[in-house]
C-alpha cells in the first residue's frame, strides 16, 4: 500500500543511522514493528499482580511428562 507521509527528516536520518537499515522504507517498517512490540509488552506488564499463581505448580515436573 503506497502512502505519502510528511516525516521529520531529522528523525528519519537519526533512525537510519541508529537502526542500521539501508533504506527509508526498511527503517520505517522496523520502527513500526518495534513500536507495536513495545505496546504489546506494555499490555503484558499491566497483567502483573492481576493473575493468581498456584504455588504448588511444578513446571519441572510438567516438563518431564513429555
Amino acid at each position: 500500500m503506497a502512502t505519502n507521509l510528511a516525516i521529520d527528516p531529522k528523525l528519519l536520518n537519526k533512525a537510519l543511522e541508529l537502526g542500521g537499515e539501508k533504506t527509508k522504507k526498511a527503517t520505517v517498517n522496523k520502527a513500526l514493528r518495534e513500536f507495536i512490540a513495545r505496546r504489546e509488552q506494555e499490555r503484558l506488564l499491566e497483567l502483573f499482580g492481576k493473575l493468581d499463581w498456584d504455588d504448588r505448580y511444578d513446571y519441572r515436573r510438567e516438563r518431564m511428562r513429555r
